[in-house]
């Protein structure tokens, strides 16, 4: 596996996202989770993607299973701020410095380990500060709990005021073909500052693999059921974007997906996608991206296919979360 760094951190060129092992995308299969992500780290993968609020808290517990005896192998990055319940009732978006810390705590914990490499804050608290959290979340690297420190959907102002409380290594953002909005507003700020960016649902949430061609083909608790992009006549919009990206596909001898990936990993390397999957076969698939060569002339048409704001519908049914 090829490698990346992202401030001061080197990881694999590409992450796994394993949300997805423990909710959102229907029912999991721990073995296999778990069997997938012994099969990333095996690949030479090192970067794996949790977060407090997915399952909740049984993501990284899956997680902290998966790299038992495994942990000089492995990269963690997880997240707080997206508070849950145990029974997964929402509470809010938290930034506190005394809810960092509770958290870190309890993450560490859950995931069996003494330190995490990459620490997110998932959301930005509009009604804190951000001074005052990423101050806290300093005072983890201080005491050895933290190495890193990564934003989530964070605007290029945040970014600015928090990389100058401590160094931040990475924001994470949605970024895809269908998803550009971060070149124009946090691309210039993460190259004058050095930050890394990691993508999540770097494949369009499965929309850009070509396998969904109805939202019948989602189990009934899947949350893209619900996502602006796969509804009516969004949906339909979009899946003519997708075809056209799988002609290229085709033309290249790789899938749609592995193109999809391609297109990110040549965008420049600060950049590392996380793509979820909970299946091995899925992993073998994305993981052949890192081989693909894509020349000028291919991302000038997947330019054409696939123009900034071609995508129909918005990210999320509500998006007043996103620090804009």
């Amino acid at each position: 596996m090829k490698t990346r760094t992202i401030g001061q951190l080197t990881v694999s060129a590409l992450g796994l996202g394993c949300m997805g092992m423990s909710e959102f995308y229907g029912d999991g299969d721990e073995q296999e989770s778990i069997a997938t992500i012994h099969e990333f780290l095996d690949a030479g993968g090192t970067l794996l993607d949790t977060a407090d609020m997915y399952g909740p808290f049984t993501n990284e517990e899956l997680v902290g299973r998966a790299i038992a005896g495994r942990r000089d192998d492995v990269v963690v990055a997880t997240k707080f701020g997206n508070e849950r319940r145990e029974d997964g009732s929402w509470v809010g978006i938290n930034g506190h410095p005394d809810y960092v810390r509770a958290a870190c705590d309890a993450s560490l914990k859950r995931l069996g380990v003494d330190h995490i490499d990459l620490y997110y804050q998932h959301r930005v608290d509009k009604t804190v500060p951000i001074e005052d959290t990423v101050g806290a979340m300093a005072e983890l690297v201080q005491a050895g709990k933290v190495r890193h420190l990564g934003l989530s959907e964070a605007s290029a102002e945040t970014i600015r005021r928090a990389h100058a409380v401590h160094p931040i290594t990475a924001l994470q953002t949605e970024y895809s073909l269908w998803e550009r909005e971060p070149e124009t507003k946090v691309f210039p700020v993460l190259a004058e500052l050095g930050i890394g960016f990691v993508p999540y649902s770097p494949l369009g949430r499965g929309f850009l693999t070509g396998q969904i061609r109805s939202v019948d083909d989602f189990a009934e608790d899947d949350f893209r059921r619900h996502s602006p992009r796969f509804q009516g006549e969004n949906f339909a919009r979009n899946l003519e974007l997708v075809d056209r990206v799988k002609e290229l596909a085709d033309r290249k001898g790789c899938t749609p997906g592995q193109l999809a990936l391609a297109w990110l990993l040549a965008q420049g390397e600060h950049v590392v996608p996380i793509p979820g999957t909970k299946k091995r076969e899925r992993l073998r698939e994305n993981l052949g991206a890192v081989d693909i060569e894509l020349g000028v002339e291919d991302l000038q048409l997947l330019e054409q296919m696939a123009p900034a704001g071609a995508t129909a519908g918005a990210r999320y049914p509500n998006m007043s979360s996103i620090d804009t």
